[in-house]
């Protein structure tokens, strides 16, 4: 049975019932408890979450993480014409928490690139459309110094992610501090990497931050609770295996070589393949609590200059 990394078991069999057996008129008892319906909050339909990286030259990107910005217009405006529209992660959450949103798609862009601004801002206000932009507070002004193969391409700087923080349908959050595989981070680390990048950009931006992404797309039931603990209302994965909820978002990798055909196959098979998220409840995502966990020290999370 898949591990629930959001919401408590629900499996138990209330046999104190007096309703009746919907199948034979007869009373529920406690030897005949599966027979008798309990109410149960009707799950969401499978979400859609697209996820980019760089949007710029795609001439050099061993890891095919690049799109360029013709192909992002192209992408999006598939989505349009086939009546979706691209918003942030807590905006497509809030949305279904309400029961609503059916016609929204979550857009995310990782890693924080500084082309985000300069190419994808642009494409995205076109079409009317939102996004979550995941950044990491102790590499603004840096390069993808994570990335052993490929250009060192340069990430947003602080005043650049307090711009795009005060742009309508854009959401700034995290992706921890410094890019590191959080299921191989040791406690210390990882509350670091989790709660510290969620305090500094609160600061950066004056608002409370709503959601993670994990780098490398691995995240682990310590990682999830970790995530949870630090205030967080969601975070997103790539493939989260037998983890699911608002913890552990799939999401599925757009590229360049996706053309309408591809975004059709991609569409049809997330709906197809990824379980409805259970929600928190029938409203929107609580304001998250304040964060437990420990700030870094200066030297690791100063910008890079």
């Amino acid at each position: 049975m898949p591990v629930n990394a959001d919401t408590p078991d629900d499996t138990t069999t209330d046999t104190t019932d007096d309703r009746t057996d919907d199948q034979n008129g007869l009373p529920c008892t406690p030897t005949r408890p599966r027979a008798c319906p309990r109410p149960r909050t009707r799950p969401s339909a499978p979400l859609w979450v697209a996820m980019y990286h760089s949007v710029g030259d795609c001439s050099d990107d061993p890891y095919r993480i690049t799109v360029s910005p013709g192909r992002l217009d192209r992408q999006l405006g598939w989505l349009h014409r086939r009546g979706l529209r691209g918003v942030s992660v807590t905006d497509l959450l809030a949305a279904r928490a309400r029961g609503e949103g059916q016609d929204l798609v979550g857009l995310t862009f990782d890693d924080g690139y500084a082309d985000f601004a300069d190419h994808a801002l642009p494409v995205l206000r076109r079409w009317g459309f939102g996004a979550t932009v995941f950044v990491l507070p102790g590499r603004l002004g840096g390069t993808n110094e994570w990335d052993p193969l490929g250009p060192r391409r340069p990430l947003l700087t602080a005043d650049a992610v307090r711009r795009l923080a005060d742009t309508e349908g854009l959401e700034i959050a995290s992706h921890g501090l410094t890019h590191v595989d959080l299921a191989l981070a040791d406690d210390a680390l990882l509350g670091a990497e989790v709660g510290g990048s969620r305090v500094l950009l609160s600061e950066l931006t004056g608002r409370e931050v709503q959601g993670l992404c994990y780098p490398y797309g691995t995240v682990d039931r310590r990682v999830a609770d970790a995530v949870r603990a630090a205030g967080y209302g969601y975070a997103c994965a790539i493939d989260p295996g037998p983890l699911t909820g608002v913890f552990a978002l799939p999401r599925v990798h757009i590229g360049e070589n996706d053309t309408s055909v591809r975004m059709l196959l991609k569409y049809r098979l997330n709906r197809l393949r990824r379980r409805p998220v259970p929600l928190p409840g029938a409203a929107p995502l609580p304001a998250p609590a304040p964060v437990p966990a420990p700030v870094p020290d200066a030297d690791t999370v100063r910008e890079v200059r």
